[in-house]
Protein backbone atom coordinates (compact mmCIF):
# COMPACT_ATOMS: atom_id res chain seq x y z
CA UNK A 1 0.00 0.00 0.00
CA UNK A 2 1.16 3.27 -0.69
CA UNK A 3 0.29 6.09 1.53
CA UNK A 4 1.00 9.68 1.30
CA UNK A 5 0.24 12.01 4.34
CA UNK A 6 0.55 15.65 4.60
CA UNK A 7 1.87 16.40 8.01
CA UNK A 8 2.70 19.42 10.36
CA UNK A 9 4.62 18.90 13.67
CA UNK A 10 4.20 17.35 17.00
CA UNK A 11 0.18 15.91 15.90
CA UNK A 12 1.49 14.96 12.41
CA UNK A 13 4.85 12.66 13.70
CA UNK A 14 2.90 11.18 16.36
CA UNK A 15 -0.15 10.10 14.00
CA UNK A 16 2.88 8.86 11.79
CA UNK A 17 4.01 6.59 14.44
CA UNK A 18 0.92 4.94 14.43
CA UNK A 19 0.20 4.47 10.99
CA UNK A 20 3.89 2.77 10.78
CA UNK A 21 2.61 0.45 13.58
CA UNK A 22 -0.68 0.15 11.58
CA UNK A 23 0.60 -0.86 8.24
CA UNK A 24 4.35 -2.03 8.83
CA UNK A 25 5.23 -2.90 4.80
CA UNK A 26 3.30 0.11 3.62
CA UNK A 27 5.43 2.45 1.72
CA UNK A 28 4.60 5.38 3.40
CA UNK A 29 6.00 9.20 1.99
CA UNK A 30 5.43 12.48 4.42
CA UNK A 31 4.72 15.72 2.59
CA UNK A 32 5.77 17.93 5.52
CA UNK A 33 4.97 21.55 6.20
CA UNK A 34 7.71 24.06 5.62
CA UNK A 35 6.17 27.20 6.64
CA UNK A 36 7.20 27.24 10.08
CA UNK A 37 11.00 27.40 9.13
CA UNK A 38 12.69 30.33 10.42
CA UNK A 39 16.33 31.52 9.98
CA UNK A 40 17.82 31.88 13.78
CA UNK A 41 21.31 33.00 13.90
CA UNK A 42 22.17 32.43 10.63
CA UNK A 43 20.22 28.49 11.07
CA UNK A 44 17.92 27.16 8.98
CA UNK A 45 15.12 25.70 11.12
CA UNK A 46 12.90 23.44 9.81
CA UNK A 47 11.07 22.33 13.09
CA UNK A 48 8.12 20.22 11.49
CA UNK A 49 10.55 18.27 9.04
CA UNK A 50 12.36 17.84 12.54
CA UNK A 51 9.90 16.53 14.14
CA UNK A 52 8.58 14.13 12.10
CA UNK A 53 12.66 12.97 11.70
CA UNK A 54 13.08 13.08 15.42
CA UNK A 55 10.32 11.14 16.27
CA UNK A 56 9.98 8.43 13.68
CA UNK A 57 13.73 8.19 14.22
CA UNK A 58 14.21 7.83 17.78
CA UNK A 59 15.51 11.05 18.70
CA UNK A 60 12.76 13.48 19.91
CA UNK A 61 12.16 14.48 23.55
CA UNK A 62 8.58 12.62 24.12
CA UNK A 63 7.58 14.87 26.88
CA UNK A 64 7.38 18.26 25.17
CA UNK A 65 6.78 16.96 21.53
CA UNK A 66 9.57 18.20 19.92
CA UNK A 67 13.12 19.24 19.97
CA UNK A 68 15.79 16.38 20.65
CA UNK A 69 15.74 14.07 23.94
CA UNK A 70 18.52 14.67 26.46
CA UNK A 71 18.83 17.91 25.89
CA UNK A 72 20.74 21.13 27.37
CA UNK A 73 20.82 24.67 26.37
CA UNK A 74 24.44 25.82 26.94
CA UNK A 75 24.78 27.65 23.44
CA UNK A 76 21.50 29.23 24.07
CA UNK A 77 22.86 30.60 27.60
CA UNK A 78 25.73 31.95 25.94
CA UNK A 79 23.92 33.84 23.40
CA UNK A 80 21.61 35.49 25.77
CA UNK A 81 25.26 36.66 27.98
CA UNK A 82 25.82 38.55 24.55
CA UNK A 83 22.68 39.46 24.41
CA UNK A 84 22.04 38.11 21.02
CA UNK A 85 18.49 37.55 20.19
CA UNK A 86 15.64 35.98 20.13
CA UNK A 87 15.64 34.98 23.43
CA UNK A 88 12.64 33.58 22.76
CA UNK A 89 13.01 30.75 20.52
CA UNK A 90 15.35 28.20 21.82
CA UNK A 91 18.04 26.05 20.30
CA UNK A 92 19.06 22.97 22.16
CA UNK A 93 22.75 21.92 21.51
CA UNK A 94 22.26 18.81 20.15
CA UNK A 95 19.43 20.09 17.70
CA UNK A 96 21.99 22.93 16.68
CA UNK A 97 23.92 20.41 15.05
CA UNK A 98 20.89 19.06 12.65
CA UNK A 99 20.71 22.75 11.61
CA UNK A 100 24.45 23.79 11.34
CA UNK A 101 24.33 20.75 8.78
CA UNK A 102 21.57 21.74 6.81
CA UNK A 103 22.66 25.29 5.94
CA UNK A 104 25.99 24.20 5.13
CA UNK A 105 24.45 21.77 2.72
CA UNK A 106 21.97 24.70 1.54
CA UNK A 107 25.02 27.10 1.66
CA UNK A 108 26.92 24.68 -0.91
CA UNK A 109 23.74 24.61 -3.61
CA UNK A 110 21.65 21.44 -2.30
CA UNK A 111 18.16 22.14 -2.63
CA UNK A 112 16.20 21.53 0.76
CA UNK A 113 14.28 18.32 -0.45
CA UNK A 114 18.10 16.72 -0.99
CA UNK A 115 19.32 17.92 2.67
CA UNK A 116 16.31 16.65 4.28
CA UNK A 117 17.27 13.28 2.19
CA UNK A 118 20.96 13.41 3.63
CA UNK A 119 19.55 14.04 7.59
CA UNK A 120 17.00 10.88 6.85
CA UNK A 121 20.01 8.82 6.07
CA UNK A 122 21.14 9.62 9.86
CA UNK A 123 17.43 9.18 11.35
CA UNK A 124 16.11 6.27 9.33
CA UNK A 125 12.40 7.29 10.01
CA UNK A 126 11.04 4.35 8.13
CA UNK A 127 9.47 6.93 5.57
CA UNK A 128 10.25 8.98 2.91
CA UNK A 129 10.02 12.62 4.14
CA UNK A 130 9.32 15.27 1.78
CA UNK A 131 9.61 19.06 2.20
CA UNK A 132 6.78 20.52 0.67
CA UNK A 133 8.73 22.68 -1.73
CA UNK A 134 12.21 23.72 -2.02
CA UNK A 135 11.47 27.61 -2.40
CA UNK A 136 10.94 29.55 0.64
CA UNK A 137 7.77 29.82 2.02
CA UNK A 138 6.80 31.74 6.09
CA UNK A 139 3.53 31.63 7.28
CA UNK A 140 3.07 35.14 9.12
CA UNK A 141 0.16 36.16 11.37
CA UNK A 142 -1.65 39.65 11.38
CA UNK A 143 -1.89 40.69 15.15
CA UNK A 144 -3.41 43.91 17.17
CA UNK A 145 -0.83 44.63 19.58
CA UNK A 146 -0.70 48.63 21.67
CA UNK A 147 -3.36 49.44 18.82
CA UNK A 148 -1.59 48.61 16.02
CA UNK A 149 -2.19 45.65 13.68
CA UNK A 150 1.33 44.06 12.04
CA UNK A 151 2.64 40.75 10.56
CA UNK A 152 5.10 38.60 12.47
CA UNK A 153 6.65 35.24 11.59
CA UNK A 154 4.19 32.19 13.05
CA UNK A 155 7.21 31.05 15.45
CA UNK A 156 6.81 34.25 17.22
CA UNK A 157 2.99 33.97 17.36
CA UNK A 158 3.16 30.77 18.55
CA UNK A 159 6.27 30.33 20.24
CA UNK A 160 6.67 33.96 22.32
CA UNK A 161 3.02 34.88 22.46
CA UNK A 162 1.60 31.77 22.90
CA UNK A 163 -1.36 32.63 20.52
CA UNK A 164 -2.37 34.96 23.69
CA UNK A 165 -4.12 37.51 20.71
CA UNK A 166 -6.66 36.93 18.21
CA UNK A 167 -5.42 36.35 14.84
CA UNK A 168 -6.66 38.39 12.32
CA UNK A 169 -4.80 36.59 9.22
CA UNK A 170 -2.67 34.16 8.72
CA UNK A 171 -0.53 34.17 4.96
CA UNK A 172 2.23 31.74 3.71
CA UNK A 173 4.24 34.57 2.40
CA UNK A 174 6.02 33.01 -0.55
CA UNK A 175 3.40 30.28 -1.34
CA UNK A 176 2.10 31.97 -4.59
CA UNK A 177 5.37 31.47 -5.99
CA UNK A 178 6.90 28.59 -4.58
CA UNK A 179 6.90 25.31 -6.63
CA UNK A 180 6.53 21.72 -5.21
CA UNK A 181 9.16 19.77 -3.96
CA UNK A 182 10.63 16.92 -6.48
CA UNK A 183 8.72 13.95 -6.03
CA UNK A 184 5.59 15.42 -4.15
CA UNK A 185 2.94 15.74 -7.31
CA UNK A 186 4.45 12.16 -8.29
CA UNK A 187 3.60 10.59 -4.99
CA UNK A 188 0.22 11.83 -5.19
CA UNK A 189 -0.81 10.73 -8.15
CA UNK A 190 0.61 7.49 -7.40
CA UNK A 191 -0.94 6.66 -4.00
CA UNK A 192 -3.31 4.30 -3.16
CA UNK A 193 -4.53 6.53 0.15
CA UNK A 194 -4.04 10.19 1.16
CA UNK A 195 -4.48 11.15 4.31
CA UNK A 196 -4.69 14.15 6.26
CA UNK A 197 -3.15 13.78 9.84
CA UNK A 198 -4.81 15.65 13.26
CA UNK A 199 -2.57 18.40 11.98
CA UNK A 200 -3.57 22.47 12.21
CA UNK A 201 -5.60 22.10 9.17
CA UNK A 202 -4.63 26.38 8.50
CA UNK A 203 -0.85 26.62 9.11
CA UNK A 204 -0.01 23.15 8.74
CA UNK A 205 -2.22 21.28 5.89
CA UNK A 206 -3.47 24.46 4.61
CA UNK A 207 0.07 25.74 3.97
CA UNK A 208 1.01 22.83 2.17
CA UNK A 209 -2.05 22.80 0.01
CA UNK A 210 -0.66 26.42 -0.72
CA UNK A 211 1.89 25.35 -3.25
CA UNK A 212 0.46 25.55 -6.19
CA UNK A 213 -0.29 22.23 -7.92
CA UNK A 214 -0.41 20.54 -4.28
CA UNK A 215 -4.22 20.95 -3.72
CA UNK A 216 -5.18 20.48 -7.48
CA UNK A 217 -3.28 17.18 -7.19
CA UNK A 218 -5.21 16.41 -4.18
CA UNK A 219 -8.56 17.28 -5.64
CA UNK A 220 -8.09 15.03 -9.19
CA UNK A 221 -6.27 11.79 -7.09
CA UNK A 222 -7.61 8.47 -7.63
CA UNK A 223 -7.07 7.62 -3.90
CA UNK A 224 -9.53 8.19 -0.98
CA UNK A 225 -8.70 11.37 0.63
CA UNK A 226 -9.20 10.68 4.53
CA UNK A 227 -8.90 13.33 7.12
CA UNK A 228 -8.74 13.16 11.05
CA UNK A 229 -10.28 15.94 13.00
CA UNK A 230 -8.04 17.53 15.05
CA UNK A 231 -10.62 19.04 17.51
CA UNK A 232 -12.80 17.28 19.50
CA UNK A 233 -15.78 18.33 21.42
CA UNK A 234 -14.80 21.92 19.67
CA UNK A 235 -11.26 22.59 20.93
CA UNK A 236 -7.77 21.68 19.57
CA UNK A 237 -6.45 18.35 21.26
CA UNK A 238 -2.82 20.41 21.23
CA UNK A 239 -2.05 23.71 19.69
CA UNK A 240 -4.25 26.25 18.56
CA UNK A 241 -5.87 25.90 15.94
CA UNK A 242 -9.29 27.58 17.27
CA UNK A 243 -7.23 30.40 17.24
CA UNK A 244 -6.27 30.54 13.49
CA UNK A 245 -9.82 28.93 12.37
CA UNK A 246 -11.23 32.17 13.27
CA UNK A 247 -8.73 34.06 11.06
CA UNK A 248 -9.69 32.34 8.23
CA UNK A 249 -13.38 32.23 9.19
CA UNK A 250 -14.25 28.75 9.98
CA UNK A 251 -15.76 27.54 13.42
CA UNK A 252 -13.38 25.53 15.53
CA UNK A 253 -15.80 22.53 15.22
CA UNK A 254 -14.88 19.14 13.53
CA UNK A 255 -17.84 19.51 10.97
CA UNK A 256 -16.93 23.04 10.17
CA UNK A 257 -13.21 21.91 9.54
CA UNK A 258 -14.77 19.16 7.16
CA UNK A 259 -16.50 21.88 5.52
CA UNK A 260 -13.30 23.79 5.17
CA UNK A 261 -11.53 20.91 3.59
CA UNK A 262 -14.80 20.36 1.44
CA UNK A 263 -16.16 17.34 0.01
CA UNK A 264 -13.77 15.69 -3.59
CA UNK A 265 -15.62 16.32 -6.49
CA UNK A 266 -17.48 18.87 -5.42
CA UNK A 267 -16.78 22.81 -6.13
CA UNK A 268 -17.62 25.24 -3.10
CA UNK A 269 -20.63 27.20 -3.12
CA UNK A 270 -19.06 30.00 -3.06
CA UNK A 271 -16.75 29.27 -6.10
CA UNK A 272 -13.98 28.57 -4.33
CA UNK A 273 -11.31 25.65 -4.72
CA UNK A 274 -12.37 22.17 -5.50
CA UNK A 275 -13.21 19.88 -2.31
CA UNK A 276 -10.53 17.41 -1.22
CA UNK A 277 -12.48 15.25 1.06
CA UNK A 278 -13.77 11.74 0.39
CA UNK A 279 -13.94 10.60 4.53
CA UNK A 280 -13.53 12.22 7.58
CA UNK A 281 -13.07 10.79 11.26
CA UNK A 282 -14.55 12.68 14.46
CA UNK A 283 -13.85 11.40 18.18
CA UNK A 284 -16.89 9.79 19.16
CA UNK A 285 -17.70 12.62 21.32
CA UNK A 286 -18.41 14.59 18.14
CA UNK A 287 -20.45 11.55 16.81
CA UNK A 288 -23.39 13.92 16.21
CA UNK A 289 -22.04 15.92 13.59
CA UNK A 290 -21.02 12.80 11.65
CA UNK A 291 -24.55 13.50 9.80
CA UNK A 292 -23.33 17.17 9.04
CA UNK A 293 -20.50 16.13 7.68
CA UNK A 294 -22.19 13.32 5.29
CA UNK A 295 -25.04 15.87 4.23
CA UNK A 296 -22.00 17.79 2.63
CA UNK A 297 -20.81 15.08 0.59
CA UNK A 298 -18.55 13.81 2.50
CA UNK A 299 -18.25 9.98 4.46
CA UNK A 300 -17.94 10.27 8.45
CA UNK A 301 -17.52 7.78 10.64
CA UNK A 302 -17.05 8.79 14.45
CA UNK A 303 -14.52 6.49 16.18
CA UNK A 304 -11.65 7.82 19.28
CA UNK A 305 -9.24 10.19 18.65
CA UNK A 306 -6.95 10.67 21.29
CA UNK A 307 -3.29 9.72 20.91
CA UNK A 308 -3.11 8.27 24.04
CA UNK A 309 -0.56 6.02 23.78
CA UNK A 310 0.59 3.74 20.55
CA UNK A 311 -2.19 1.05 20.34
CA UNK A 312 -4.65 4.30 20.53
CA UNK A 313 -3.42 5.99 17.24
CA UNK A 314 -2.47 3.11 15.70
CA UNK A 315 -6.29 2.42 16.40
CA UNK A 316 -7.08 5.68 14.44
CA UNK A 317 -4.57 4.81 11.69
CA UNK A 318 -6.56 1.63 11.14
CA UNK A 319 -9.69 3.39 10.97
CA UNK A 320 -8.51 5.90 8.74
CA UNK A 321 -7.41 3.19 6.18
CA UNK A 322 -11.07 1.10 6.84
CA UNK A 323 -12.76 4.16 5.69
CA UNK A 324 -10.54 4.36 3.09
CA UNK A 325 -11.69 0.73 1.82
CA UNK A 326 -15.42 1.86 1.99
CA UNK A 327 -14.31 4.89 -0.19
CA UNK A 328 -12.93 2.90 -2.69
CA UNK A 329 -15.38 0.17 -3.10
Amino acid sequence: MRIVVLAGGIGGARFLRGLKAAQPEAEITVIGNTGDDIHLFGLKVCPDLDTVMYTLGGGIDEEKGWGRDDESFRVKEELAAYGAGPDWFGLGDRDVATHLVRTQMLGAGYPLSAVTEALCDRWRPGVRLLPMTDDRVETHVAVGEGGERRAIHFQEYWVRMRASVDAHAVVPVGAEQSVPAPGVLEAIAAADVVLFPPSNPVVSVGTILAVPGIRDAVATADAPVIGLSPLVGGAPVRGMADKVLAAVGVEATAAAVARHYGAKGRAAADDGPAGLLDGWLVDEVDAAAVADVEAAGIRCRAVPLMMTDLDATAAMARAALTLAGEVRA
